[in-house]
């Protein structure tokens, strides 16, 4: 007999789908499950913590199309209801959570329930997917002709809009005064940057990237118009909506934020998506890839006039706004504040890198001062807006393009409250010799601190747990140091000649990580420059 573990199942039928990543800390039962991935070719990496592995999980699986599937390993079969270890509902906790959650029923069922998660994750709206694994099956052994395999699952289906839809759509384009597109992360997740340049291009409307959306079309396409975005959304009367939903990012659609008679166009993949808060004047079901193909077709004939009230008032909002953060980014005066240290970070990355992002006032002000030029080279907390995201993010784009030998750098930058929540995953970086950069924005608090003066005098008046404001941090503290404690390099940076100089040196050391820590006004807050300049970042009124 050709006898095969469950591991070994596990990580064959894996491998058959595609499945080329995995992240992971190990412990009892699974550990041999890792250890049979990386013998079939899957790579393994080790984290810290488990929610920066399913974070590097969900980044790997945004950036190459296969999204997550969790294994987790639960008590031996034979001990359930017994009070096992750690014996838990695994299988019914994650099914309010993921578009599929199984256990095998046997070794021979391995294959085809890893087929069908993977399948599940890929399919319609792409989702995270959970398979369990008893303990008592990791081990076991079974005839390897007894199993029934199952090849690797077929591509999504790609599926088109009702041409009469498509009919209304290109009707409500053709009388639209002041329309605008606004491109989301489905877009980029269905890689439909070349269509939706052409119909940008074909149609010369104004568009939007929503936060995940940006690089589908360049930030600086000179139809972008994200530097008047509330003037945009609020004075929009046709709004094509691109893979994008009218959530809390984009205040549901409703008014003061949008026009109470706004006429929305919406493409998405999941038809319980059409209509959310806002009635759909044209619902675009179907891939936004294929959509977009079919929407020009019709729409070739037709195009926006660049001279428009409409474009010259975006573009009146917009040289407006960019003098306001000009002049704030040019501040001289010490300690730096956001837009100055965003500035000269802005000058010297790449086009090409690929920019993670997480904080408050870091990733909020960030998402307007950093620009990015390629699809699917930026990731922040997104929607529910989960800190600790960052390094789990950035590792896995650093994996992947290790692989890939595409000699894009990775930077992480971060708030230094956000840093704190997975912040030991830099020895991750630098055991596997990843070089990412991560850029702390260090401001002693959330939204806000104190300098050191300021916390040395609250110690002397008593009990900080009474005194010290909810939001405070330790003023200045060493960051860069947990870096150096691994190996990495790690720099103190307070003004800019220092930002500059480590920033430089970081990008010329493709070997091993860095992380600059980088000392700003503790009242640097988004809130102080709202009453200050009048405009805010990407969730204000610009």
């Amino acid at each position: 007999m050709d006898e095969v573990t469950g591991a070994q199942l596990i990580a064959e039928a894996l491998k058959s789908q595609n499945v080329e990543y995995m992240f992971g800390i190990v412990g009892v039962p699974i550990i041999e499950v890792a250890m049979a991935a990386q013998a079939a070719g899957i790579k393994y990496v080790g984290m810290r913590n488990e929610q920066a592995a399913c974070y590097a999980a969900s980044a790997i699986g945004y950036l190459t199309g296969r999204p997550v599937i969790v294994i987790g390993g639960s008590s031996d079969r034979n001990q359930e209801t017994t009070g096992a270890f750690q014996e838990f509902p695994q299988v019914e906790a994650c099914r309010l959570y993921s578009k599929f959650s199984a256990r095998p029923s046997s070794l021979e069922m391995i294959p085809a329930v890893v087929e069908k998660a993977v399948r599940s994750s890929i399919y319609g709206r792409p989702g995270a997917t959970y398979i369990d694994i008893a303990g008592d099956m990791v081990n076991a052994k079974i005839d390897r002709a007894s199993v029934r395999f199952v090849s690797c699952c077929p591509a999504p289906p790609v599926s088109q809009a009702d041409s009469r839809e498509i009919t209304q759509a290109v009707r409500l384009l053709r009388a639209a005064q002041r329309p605008l597109i606004i491109i989301g992360k489905g877009a980029a997740y269905a890689r439909a940057e070349k269509e939706v340049r052409e119909l940008v291009e074909v149609t010369g409307i104004p568009f939007l990237p929503t936060p995940m959306g940006k690089g589908v079309l360049s930030d600086d396409h000179p139809n972008c118009v994200a530097a008047a975005r509330s003037r945009a959304l609020l004075q929009a009367d046709v709004i094509v909506l691109l893979g994008a939903r009218l959530n809390w990012i984009l205040h549901f659609g409703f008014p003061p934020r949008f026009s109470p008679h706004v006429k929305i166009i919406q493409v998405d993949l999941c038809a319980e998506e059409l209509s959310n808060n806002v009635r759909a004047a044209s619902a675009l079901l179907g891939d936004i890839g294929a959509v977009v193909r079919q929407l020009l077709e019709t729409v070739r004939s037709w195009r926006f006039p660049s001279d428009s009230q409409w474009w010259l008032t975006l573009k009146e909002k917009m040289t407006a706004n960019a003098q306001i953060s000009k002049s704030l980014a040019l501040q001289s005066t010490l300690p730096m504040n956001y837009y100055t240290a965003f500035h000269h970070i802005s000058e010297l990355l790449p086009k090409d890198c690929i920019i993670v992002s997480e904080g408050a006032n870091t990733m909020d002000i960030g998402r307007t001062m950093l620009l990015n030029y390629l699809p699917r080279h930026r990731l922040d907390a997104g929607t529910f807006g989960t800190m600790g995201v960052g390094p789990g993010f950035a590792i896995a784009a650093a994996v992947l393009e290790q692989t890939q030998k595409s000699a894009q750098r990775v930077v992480c930058i971060e708030g230094d409250s956000a840093f704190g929540f997975s912040g030991m995953e830099v020895e991750t970086m630098c055991r596997y010799k990843l070089p990412i950069i991560i850029i702390v924005i260090n401001n002693n608090g959330i939204y806000s601190g104190v300098d050191p003066k300021t916390w040395k005098e609250m110690e002397k008046m008593g009990d900080m747990t009474t005194i010290a404001p909810p939001v405070t941090l330790l003023p200045e503290a060493q960051y860069e140091q947990v870096m150096s404690a691994f190996g990495g390099r790690g720099y103190l940076v307070r003004t800019v000649e220092e930002l500059r100089s480590a920033l430089q040196e970081s990008l010329d050391n493709t070997q091993m990580p860095s992380l600059l820590n980088v000392l700003i006004d503790p009242a640097s807050d988004l809130f102080n420059y709202l009453q200050a300049s009048r405009i805010s970042t990407y969730f204000g009124a610009i």
